[in-house]
């Protein structure tokens, strides 16, 4: 299969946002599975947001977490609100409560972008998350190849805190960013940008509700990304929308594909 062939935007139909829920914590179990097995590091980038949290909680509820090597699973996320460590708000507080503190992954492991508490400034924030990503660097960029970046996309398109025709979207020379003036609170924020999140192996998107059809109908129509953020996102191997029947009102027949 083509490399071209393989990164087509493909969509997987569940009839509610449970069942959402469910089928893309069957296929990340499946995927940390192969990618573990014979002792290769996986990095995954997960998103906030309530299906972020039904996610990670499918993957709690599943025995097969169980047979996971969570030593060599690393956590990230594309993007993260300023906020104090404790606030609910925060992405990564949701997916501690929904898995990461639930499963033997060890604390080196989680790179969590700085608080608002932390004593460092957003500009501060995002470059320590940048110098952190540089890390894990690969030959080809100074962040980690994600095996599997999970992306929450909003009614507006956006995705990570890529909004809609603003200039975080285009730029392509930083693998983080702060955000200010969000057009969605919290006002502060860091971002991964589209580089890096297109540099993935996988991108899984994963949006349920009729207020998202529009957006996900311009995503496969192929809308410039510039203001339709999701129309720009695409995995170096696989490109899946995993939503339910109520945002897949506008997604032609041709472009479903239940069998993944």
């Amino acid at each position: 299969m083509s490399h071209t062939q393989s990164a087509e935007k493909r969509v997987v139909i569940e009839e509610t946002a449970d069942d959402v829920a469910k089928r893309v914590a069957d296929r990340f179990l499946t995927r940390l599975r192969a990618r573990t097995v014979d002792g290769r590091l996986a990095h995954i980038a997960l998103t906030g947001g309530s299906m972020g949290g039904a996610v990670l909680s499918a993957v709690r509820s599943d025995p097969r977490a169980a047979d996971i090597d969570w030593s060599l699973v690393h956590f990230w996320w594309g993007d993260e609100r300023f906020v104090a460590h404790d606030d609910p708000d925060r992405n990564a507080r949701q997916s501690r409560e929904a898995l990461l503190d639930h499963v033997p992954v060890p604390a080196e492991n989680i790179h969590e972008v700085a608080a608002s508490d932390s004593g460092l400034t957003l500009d501060d924030a995002a470059a320590a998350y940048a110098a952190e990503l540089a890390r894990f660097g690969t030959d080809e960029n100074p962040w980690p190849s994600f095996a599997v970046c999970f992306l929450g996309v909003g009614p507006d398109g956006h995705i990570a805190s890529l909004f809609p025709d603003r200039e975080e979207v285009t730029v392509t020379d930083a693998a983080a960013l702060p955000v200010r003036n969000s057009p969605k609170p919290p006002a502060e924020r860091v971002t991964l940008t589209r580089p890096v999140i297109n540099s993935a192996k996988r991108v899984w998107m994963v949006l349920t509700g009729a207020d998202k059809a529009s957006a996900l109908g311009l995503a496969l129509a192929g809308a410039a990304y510039t203001s339709v953020p999701v129309a720009g996102a695409r995995g170096r191997k696989r490109t899946v929308f995993f939503v339910d029947e109520a945002a897949a009102s506008e997604v032609s027949p041709d472009l479903i594909d239940q069998a993944y």
